[in-house]
């Protein structure tokens, strides 16, 4: 694809390169149009955009401590929603154990990200097994179950009437961040063949929501081969290569492991921090006007947060700047971390989310306020 030279506007004082080389004593935010593809403006402020007294009414950023949620289920239909609307569905399933059913997502791909645990997957394509880190895509329609081999928390997001695919990487190449020939797929091999038997199943459909039994008198996982190009894939947030600039911060859509069409997946992995002296050196402010953000924290520090620990998540919803905290900020621009070590997941949903009801206790109320005491 190619662009037309764009007309382009400086007024006042002001950086002629976007995240570099910021006036002194000031703070930069980005007002970004379609999740960082569109239209940006980058203004420059004397205070941080994020230095409010207070929130009122029911718009605020939010936060989640997702380890307090501490029922165990064996159905993955039974699992905690946290956010959902028309197009995703996002859930936290804590589970155990060997699944004695079979389930089966009648309304769109699930894509599955291992929080903790290990174990086999087991579906209508055969088996492979997985461990913590590793995201698992369903296409809709597939019948599954999980042997975990012990507890395993799993993150759970739905694409609503639609289908994952893998992001355009344009001229960096499809071989970049990660190459396609690292998915591992279901192996009909000798763990799958063993596990068929003639004994009786269920395979809990959801369907709007609702779940239906559909009864066997034998396993229906009874496949003896496949051929296509249709399949679960595992993807491992370790064999991800993110993309780096020494001298540029590069924007969240760069992390973009798997889309639909109105849901955005990111993966941010460990990786050294910008070495140039001019170049903003963490996530920079920005108004994301169109995509509704949340972002689930699988391991490490975050670099742009404080008093976030593994397991816990943060949404920001559309209307309003948000950004580091004040401690996360002065710690990135002083350079005293050359690298980050950082897992998190980031699901961008173009359309407005509903936030469920949740165990007392789970959401973290002050953390509105966790940006107070910056300049």
């Amino acid at each position: 694809m190619k662009n037309w030279i764009p007309p382009m506007w400086v007024e006042g004082t002001a950086s002629r390169q976007a995240h570099c080389d910021m006036p002194e004593g000031t703070y930069e935010r980005e007002i970004g149009r379609e999740g960082f593809f569109g239209p940006a403006a980058q203004l420059h402020h004397k205070h941080p955009p994020t230095g409010w007294t207070r929130f009122e009414g029911p718009l605020r950023p939010r936060a989640f401590d997702l380890n307090k949620l501490e029922a165990r289920s064996a159905s993955p239909w039974q699992a905690t929603t946290i956010l959902s609307n028309a197009a995703m569905r996002l859930r936290m399933w804590k589970t155990s154990g060997r699944m004695d059913q079979l389930a089966r997502n009648a309304d769109g791909d699930d894509c599955l990200f291992v929080h903790s645990g290990s174990g086999h997957f087991y579906c209508d394509y055969g088996h492979m097994s997985f461990r913590d880190g590793d995201y698992i895509v369903i296409p809709r329609g597939t019948a599954w179950r999980v042997e975990c081999d012990g507890d395993a928390d799993i993150l759970m997001i739905e694409a609503t009437n639609d289908s994952y695919k893998l992001p355009e990487k344009a001229i960096v190449g499809n071989q970049a961040i990660f190459d396609p020939a690292i998915l591992d797929h279901p192996k009909i091999d000798e763990v799958f063949l063993d596990q068929q038997d003639e004994n009786e199943w269920a395979i809990e459909i959801k369907r709007r929501n609702e779940i239906s039994r559909q009864i066997f008198p034998f396993n229906p996982l009874d496949a003896i081969g496949w051929h296509g190009n249709l399949a679960p894939v595992k993807l491992n947030w370790r064999d991800i290569r993110p993309l780096m600039s020494a001298r540029y911060h590069v924007p969240p859509s760069a992390h973009a492991t798997f889309l639909a069409n109105r849901v955005v997946i990111c993966t941010f992995c460990p990786r050294p921090i910008e070495s140039d002296p001019g170049a903003l050196k963490l996530p920079y402010y920005h108004s994301n006007d169109d995509y509704e953000e949340f972002l689930f924290y699988h391991k490490g520090q975050f670099f742009s947060r404080d008093n976030i620990h593994p397991g816990m998540s943060t949404f920001h919803p559309c209307g309003f700047p948000h950004g580091p905290h004040p401690k996360a900020y002065e710690t990135a621009m002083n350079y005293d971390r050359k690298e980050t070590d950082e897992v998190a997941v980031m699901v961008d949903t173009r359309d407005m989310l509903d936030v469920h009801e949740l165990p007392e206790g789970v959401e973290w109320e002050g953390y509105v306020d966790s940006w107070k005491g910056g300049k």
